[in-house]
């Protein structure tokens, strides 16, 4: 006797059979964009057709899997509709992980290896990216500015990996990062007076986010130019022009990168340059640009300390392979940047403004001095800076 087939199965044929009706019923890409309702409304009675008998309740269940199958990212959806999660990582065979509040959590979910490699093909298609064993590296941005990163076997030993990081900018305040009163009127103040600041720290401390929040000390009458390898910030300002890079096309041609947005960018009459993160030559063009006359620029970088950060942008201008020496760029950096503001993830998670550096100009590698820093858990304003504004500062802050 054939045993009964499991609710798994049930539900997997139920989903086959109403998604083969839509594909040869109905506009599926129309359906996507159609009014609030419509589309659930459409997969009841499909569904409602495959099984009349199907459960009220099992219904329902099937019709929001099967909305987020065709009009979002299946199983993940859930989660990257959940507002407390800012991170979703799916690893090599399928078990998934969230980040809430900076800490991880696994979630009871595991993904079959081509449900994966579907939610990457439903975001990159659109983009004209490819995801195969000939590109299988892919970086990609959603709908909602949330960033996807996807690698594929070989290079994935266990299966595909999937991390996305959620869209989480638009509401960011200094004092999401610890940091209010004299310390925070002082960043604040190096915003509007059109220093060249560096936002340094390790990955996923909120270098970012706070970039996002700098920038509301910004006057609304200035011209921004925002450059980044997959576009994350969204600057609540009038006057905000949004340069992306452009990775390579299937023929390996095409690639528009940060460095070559950079140079656009100093022909665009900006009043500011802000580069989500610099991270190759694009350094050196920045360094040039700052030292002639384009102030009020802010960039971030991967470094875990403020000497680390001048050191590695120091490095990075190398890359340029200008033969620059090594004195030169040292002070270019001196001459260029007026502080370095360093961030990083608390132990409950949170993220925090740890200090503000001054540069000032040396024989060698350029000297800082603290400004603002972090002891006893509370973040102070220890020093007033010497370096005077570089415009006249207006009121917003």
């Amino acid at each position: 006797m054939t045993p009964a087939p499991s609710r798994a199965d049930r539900d997997r044929s139920l989903q086959r059979a109403v998604r083969e009706r839509l594909v040869r019923s109905t506009d599926v890409e129309a359906l996507a964009d159609a009014p609030p309702g419509h589309l659930e409304r459409t997969l009841h009675d499909l569904l409602l057709d495959a099984d009349p008998l199907l459960p009220h309740r099992d219904r329902r269940r099937l019709v929001t899997r099967l909305t987020h199958d065709v009009a979002g990212l299946g199983p993940l959806e859930p989660l990257l509709t959940d507002a407390t999660v800012t991170e979703v990582m799916v690893n090599g065979g399928g078990t998934c992980f969230v980040e809430r509040s900076g800490r991880l959590e696994r979630v009871p979910l595991v993904l079959e290896d081509a449900q994966v490699r579907h939610v990457v093909e439903r975001v990159i298609a659109p983009l004209g990216l490819r995801f195969d064993r000939a590109a299988p590296i892919v970086d990609a941005r959603l709908a909602d500015g949330s960033r996807l990163h996807a690698v594929m076997p070989p290079l994935a030993v266990d299966g595909v990996c999937l991390t996305i990081r959620r869209f989480t900018l638009a509401d960011a305040t200094l004092p999401d990062f610890d940091a209010d009163g004299e310390a925070a009127d002082l960043l604040c103040w190096a915003v509007a007076a059109g220093w060249n600041l560096l936002v340094s720290g390790g990955t996923s401390t909120g270098k970012s986010t706070l970039l996002q929040a700098l920038a509301t000390g910004i006057d609304a009458g200035e011209r921004i130019v925002t450059i980044e390898e997959t576009a994350e910030l969204a600057l609540a300002l009038p006057h905000v022009v949004r340069l992306e890079a452009r990775p390579p096309n299937a023929e390996g041609a095409g690639a528009v990168s940060v460095r070559d947005l950079v140079r656009a960018a100093l022909r665009m009459r900006p009043d500011r340059i802000i580069v989500g993160e610099t991270r190759g030559g694009e350094a050196l063009d920045l360094l040039q640009a700052l030292n002639t006359g384009h102030d009020g620029a802010i960039s971030t970088v991967h470094a875990s300390s403020p000497d680390g950060a001048i050191q590695r942008l120091l490095t990075l201008a190398q890359f340029a392979g200008s033969g620059v020496p090594h004195e030169a760029l040292c002070g270019q950096v001196g001459g260029a940047l007026d502080a370095v503001i360093q961030v990083e993830r608390a132990a409950d998670g949170g993220r925090r403004v740890v200090s503000m550096s001054e540069l000032g100009p040396a024989g060698g590698i350029p000297r800082l001095r603290l400004l603002v820093d972090r002891s006893g858990g509370t973040l102070r304003q220890v020093d007033r800076p010497q370096r005077a504004a570089r415009r006249s500062i207006g009121s917003r802050c």
